[in-house]
This record gives structure tokens, sequence and C-alpha cells, in this order.
């Protein structure tokens, strides 16, 4: 009669446990965060802080494809609302008049969060605050016409950073099925 023994191989953290799901996460993230940077930098000039807080949006409001569609529909609510409230004030330089028309614009945010695919108010601000920052970071005013305009940088940074998200989930997937523990049989 022959006997198998089995030896449990597990790649341990400083703990001595299998790797976490956090650890992972933060592989993940730390080596995407690693290649977004790069690329806005030298080949895609993209605003990386939007792009973060796209990232950011995805994990907020939840994961996965479906989380990736309403990070992104989230974000582009903000955009639009926040390009709306630009462009009410493009002709005015009164405070009282860009007050007034920001808290319109944040009582729209609020109000269609009523819809389930934008449901995530916070999201929405996101998008709100990445035109705004866009256009006071590059300078380029909301009647900008062309690929520099600001609703359209923030718009494309936010679906870049959404798909970043995914990715870096899908990644944290990955290398914790690769450090997980696996039974191999020994000789004998």
């Amino acid at each position: 009669m022959t006997t198998t023994t089995t030896t449990t191989i597990t790649p341990t953290s400083t703990e001595g446990e299998a790797m976490s799901k956090i650890t992972a996460l933060s592989i993940s993230v730390g080596v995407l965060g690693m290649v977004s940077t790069l690329i806005t930098a030298t080949v895609w000039p993209l605003p990386v802080w939007v792009l973060f807080l796209a990232w950011a949006s995805f994990f907020f409001v939840g994961s996965g494809v479906s989380g990736l569609l309403k990070s992104v529909a989230c974000n582009w609510a903000g955009i639009a609302i926040a390009t709306a409230t630009l462009l009410s004030v493009q002709a005015s330089d009164s405070a009282l008049v860009l007050s007034i028309a920001v808290g319109i614009g944040s009582f729209a945010m609020v109000q269609v969060s009523r819809i389930p695919w934008i449901s995530a108010t916070p999201a929405i601000v996101f998008g709100f605050a990445m035109t705004v920052g866009t256009m006071a970071a590059t300078g380029n005013g909301i009647t900008t016409v062309g690929l520099g305009h600001p609703a359209l940088v923030a718009a494309v940074t936010a679906a870049v950073g959404a798909c970043f998200g995914l990715a870096s989930e899908w990644g944290a997937t990955l290398i914790g099925r690769l450090a997980a523990p696996r039974t191999v049989a020994a000789p004998g």
C-alpha cells in the first residue's frame, strides 16, 4: 500500500499568513499608479490628479464593470453640471452670480442622484471638481474650442481613471491567486 503525503506551500507575509486582499490591492494600485503617472507625464498629458479622483470614484461606487460604468456615468453627470454652471456665468464677473450658479449646480448634483445609474452623489461632485480644477490648472476657459476643452479633458480622464480602477482590481485578484496557498503531492 502506498501512502501519499501532501505539503502546503503558502507564500507568507511578515505575520506568517497568506497575502491579504489589501496587500494584493496595494501592490496592484502601486504598480498601476506608477504606470499612470509615467503615462500622463510623458505620453498622454491627462491631469493625473483627475485620473486618481476617477480611480477613487470607481472604488467608491462599487467595483467590476458595473462599478466602472456607474463611476463614469456619475463623473460625467458632474462634468455636465459643472459645464452648464460655468457657461451660465461666463459673461459675468460677479462673485454673487457665480455663488448662486454654484448653489444651483450643487442642488442639481444631489437631485440627479435620484436616477439609479448616477445615484452616488460624491462621484458626481468629483466630476464637477474635475471640470473646475482642470479649467483652473490648464487656464482653458469653459468656452475653449478643441481638445483642450476642460470638460472634454475631464471626461476622457474620468473614463481612463475608471479603467485604471478596474485594472487594479483585476490585478489584485491575479496577485491574490498567484500568492494563494497551494497543495502539492510530496514524493513518496
